[in-house]
């Protein structure tokens, strides 16, 4: 018998000054059984860095051929596809031509090793933006989770600034290849 996902009730406040956002952002997002802790937090933070009104989660993890989130246009051709997490270059070298722009949020306990490997090859790809978290920054995150979620965020001067209950935690945003502002 399969294990069921958990289901987790986010509402955060985003100020994303650097893009001029100011929303409030309610989802409903499941974890699969096989998605950590960590994996969930940084679709989060995809989510909020990316925000427009139509970006969506998709089926993710339990989909190999789908990024974790997807703005698609009226005639359902992906504007914008992010991923999460370590993917090897070729996949995200095959969703540029497949998507008008390419987003990876880059985290893990292996970054350094990946990066050495694979950013060389990403830095050709003209429609792709690579930000990575420092791993401190999400495991903080991640020691917070709830499955109520409650955040606010502020993105200022390629900062995040997270609020959590009466915590606050901070990173810069790191891009490694491409430009936030122009994507």
């Amino acid at each position: 018998m399969a294990l069921p996902s958990t289901i987790y009730r986010v509402n955060i406040q985003l100020s994303d000054v650097d893009r001029g956002i100011y929303e409030s952002l309610q989802a409903t997002v499941a974890r699969h059984p096989s998605e950590t802790e960590e994996r969930l937090v940084a679709r989060l933070l995809a989510y909020v860095l990316f925000y427009e009104p139509e970006l969506t989660f998709t089926r993710g993890i339990s989909a190999g051929d789908e990024p974790d989130l997807w703005l698609k246009g009226a005639d359902d051709r992906v504007l914008l596809s992010v991923e999460v997490g370590l993917p090897e270059a070729d996949r995200t070298i095959k969703a540029s031509r497949h998507a008008a722009r390419v987003a990876l949020v880059a985290y893990g306990r292996a970054l350094t090793k990946w990066e050495q490997l694979h950013l060389t090859k990403l830095e050709a790809v003209t429609n792709l933006l690579v930000i990575s978290f420092d791993q401190p920054f999400i495991n903080c995150l991640t020691a917070r989770l709830d499955r109520s979620i409650n955040w606010a965020v502020t993105i200022s001067d390629g900062n995040m600034y997270i609020n959590v209950g009466d915590e606050t935690y901070e990173t810069v945003l790191q891009e490694r290849v491409g430009n936030r502002q122009k994507s």
